[in-house]
């Protein structure tokens, strides 16, 4: 019995370790850590799952058609061959451009450039739409560029005629 009595260092002369706590010592161990970022991973993925939900739908097709999105643009008779019109869809911050090309053939563009947002302008002469910024070509028929540096088309609006006029419908999304 002496010789344990003799081991132990009375806590005011211990100055390594008096100021360990050791009853929780281990708060966060593996396990606890392990739980923890389970639950986060969890959380993360209920709160993602309406965003996920609502780009799959847009995705495979199966969202709402938008029909209140319907925007009237101008009535075929203000619209000659060969001319076009500069319209705001699908707000009033985004600009387009509709291109009467044939009798009873339009194409509709948003009127920004995929290459620096430039505006996009009408050609008449040489039926093409220019952006100056570059100088960046798009075929009015497809809205592929032709020249310049823009890589990507323009963004197609999707028209609806009926009744004498012309109605903005939609923006096709881009295809891949």
């Amino acid at each position: 019995m002496e010789n344990k009595q003799k081991m132990i260092v009375p806590k005011q002369d211990d100055n390594y370790t008096h100021n360990i706590h050791r009853d929780n010592e281990r708060k966060l161990d593996r396990r606890g850590f392990m739980k923890t970022m389970a639950g986060a991973v969890g959380v993360f993925a209920v709160a993602s799952l309406p965003w996920g939900t609502l780009a799959a739908r847009e995705l495979l097709g199966l969202a709402p058609k938008q029909e209140d999105n319907l925007l009237k643009i101008a009535d075929i008779a203000q619209i000659g061959i060969g001319e076009a019109v500069n319209f705001t869809y699908p707000s009033k911050h985004d600009p387009a451009l509709l291109v009467r090309i044939g009798k009873d053939e339009y194409r509709a563009y948003q009127n920004s450039c995929p290459h620096l947002k430039c505006p996009v302008f009408w050609n008449k002469e040489q039926q093409e739409l220019l952006c100056p910024c570059h100088h960046g070509k798009f075929s009015v028929i497809t809205g592929d560029p032709i020249a310049g540096p823009p890589k990507r088309a323009l963004p197609e609006i999707k028209l609806k005629i009926e009744g004498g006029a012309i109605y903005a419908t939609g923006v096709k999304p881009y295809e891949i």
